[in-house]
């Protein structure tokens, strides 16, 4: 409190008039503030302050400074008698006992302003410590920092330094503390226990985390607000505690540097227990309240193709459409486009037993470190790896795995299928080896799927872009749908050639299995060359 009134003096607001009205209509003035003397010369009451609280005002010195019991309710509890305040204020600053206590007072802060009070020791120990805490508190913050930005965990299963699985925070502090003395001498007070409270523990790292988050929140806010308009994204997904939570997105464009560029700025999760499309409009309506930002001032929107966020009638979109027309709602077009292709490939029965192979292929090595170190040993070039259950264009990573090694890979499956010792395993190896890589079918097929999904994938991360433009985008679709379209006409005799140069080089035979026709009981009117009773060939 006495550096406070050293550095500014008693704080008062001269911008109003205070506290409530008494019987007569009066009230505290902040005219009382100043004295005008004889001459007309106007002087400050510095040492006048009011308490707003208690509706009184007091004379700071003569209250701080006083020996005893001094008269005068200035001094004491406080003075209210708004229409004697004047008469009083004159008396009271003439009073041999203010004039003393302001010259004590005086005295005091022109030794204190020089650092000559009596405990001038203790207060240079005071500042030393303050100014070590600084220190600390910025390695922490700096600590907290690095491990936020690269996404490392904090903890482990032990809360105290220099001791086994006490986590990579406590980890770093340990390494400063071998070159930086003022962590050293830190950790030396916590390990001889002379200090209690030591900032390591995991309530300051998250109270840190929180605050460096409110901080970069704070930043990104104020750009948004800069910029004035902005369009928002939201994802829904699942944490590990099953709890829904929606990503929130920010596009703004960001003119901070000097330079118009567009800025995607994750403000963070919110947690939604109603996943309808009502119960995500109020999560996210509420959220933009409560950054302060208005609603009327959204003009973009994207949504995965769920039904409760891109429905026409209750998804999210058409209830912020009704608040604001001018929020244009757009659908991700990666997301449209894998979907597309999920689809497509569901509705192919040849599709989704060819991905059957593939995933039974890796699951066979997978299982066991002994049959992937044999499939290591076969394979020089890309392992291989699990298809992903969502993003379609990444399935051309673990069907490139087996195209460009499909020798090799069956050898290692022969391999297993020889020293392998548990029967089912060995029997699937075998099969897999001897009946699905050996089909001509299935090298057709893996020769189709990887040029489709090369195709595939590569306008898909086109569509992801930073800086690509609804124009580009439509033209890249365009061009996906002018590959599927000449690969109709030309792609196919392309792939069954080699389909052959594979097939020979395996030792296989060029040729679709003949498959065994399927007897139907004719319908009356139905003849022997009815089309509808004559099956198609593998090729066709």
């Amino acid at each position: 409190m006495i550096d406070i009134l050293v550095q500014k003096g008693p704080k008062r607001d001269l911008s109003i008039e205070h506290g409530r009205t008494d019987k007569f209509g009066r009230r505290f003035s902040a005219l009382a503030y100043t004295r005008v003397l004889s001459n007309g010369e106007k002087c400050d009451r510095e040492w006048l302050v009011y308490s707003k609280e208690l509706d009184k005002v007091f004379c700071f010195c003569c209250k701080l400074l006083r020996k005893g019991h001094v008269r005068g309710q200035l001094a004491n509890d406080g003075f209210s008698d708004w229409h004697h305040l004047i008469s009083r204020l004159k008396e009271h600053e003439n009073g041999r006992e203010h004039v003393t206590n302001m010259s004590t007072w005086y005295d005091l802060r022109l030794r204190l302003e020089k650092n000559q009070t009596i405990d001038k020791v203790a207060q240079q120990e005071l500042e030393k410590e303050r100014e070590h805490w600084r220190k600390v508190l910025l390695r922490i913050l700096f600590i907290v920092k690095f491990l936020a930005e690269h996404n490392i965990a904090f903890r482990g299963s032990n809360s105290k330094v220099y001791q086994d699985s006490n986590g990579n925070f406590l980890g770093l502090v340990q390494v400063l503390a071998e070159f930086d003395p003022v962590i050293k001498k830190h950790v030396d007070r916590i390990t001889n226990d002379k200090i209690r409270d030591h900032y390591l523990g995991p309530s300051i790292q998250n109270e840190l985390i929180n605050l460096l988050a409110a901080a970069i929140r704070s930043e990104i806010i104020k750009k948004v607000k800069e910029a004035k308009y902005f369009s928002v994204l939201l994802e829904c997904t699942p944490d590990a505690s099953h709890q829904e939570q929606m990503s929130l997105i920010i596009w703004y464009v960001d003119a901070s540097s000097g330079s118009f560029c567009i800025e995607e700025s994750f403000l963070g999760f919110l947690d939604v227990n109603d996943t309808t499309g009502q119960g995500l409009f109020d999560a996210l309506k509420n959220e933009l309240e409560s950054l302060d930002l208005d609603i009327d001032n959204l003009r973009g929107q994207g949504y995965d193709n769920g039904s409760n966020m891109k429905g026409i009638h209750k998804g999210v979109q058409n209830k912020v459409l009704k608040i604001n027309r001018r929020a244009f709602y757009s659908a991700c077009g990666s997301h449209s486009l894998n979907l597309t292709i999920c689809d497509m490939a569901k509705s192919c029965r040849k599709a989704s037993d060819f991905f059957g192979i593939i995933q039974r292929i890796y699951t066979t090595f997978a299982n066991s470190t002994k049959r992937w170190q044999i499939l290591k040993n076969n394979i020089s070039g890309v392992t291989l790896k699990s298809l992903p259950s969502t993003r379609w264009g990444s399935r051309v990573d673990s069907v490139k795995a087996i195209r460009i090694q499909l020798p090799e890979i069956r050898e290692a499956l022969l391999q297993v299928a020889e020293n392998d010792k548990e029967p089912s395993t060995s029997s699937e190896a075998q099969s897999l080896a001897e009946n699905d890589l050996c089909d001509f079918e299935f090298l057709v097929s893996i020769i189709i799927w990887y040029e489709i999904l090369s195709a595939v994938n590569l306008i898909s991360k086109e569509l992801q872009l930073k800086d690509m433009l609804i124009d580009i985008a439509i033209e890249s679709v365009k061009g996906l749908i002018s590959f599927f379209t000449k690969y109709r006409e030309s792609g196919f005799s392309k792939a069954l050639e080699g389909a052959k140069e594979i097939a020979k080089e395996m030792d296989i035979n060029p040729e679709f299995r003949t498959k065994r026709k399927i007897k139907r009981k004719r319908q009356f009117g139905e003849g022997a060359d009815d089309p509808s009773i004559v099956s198609q060939s593998a090729q066709e």
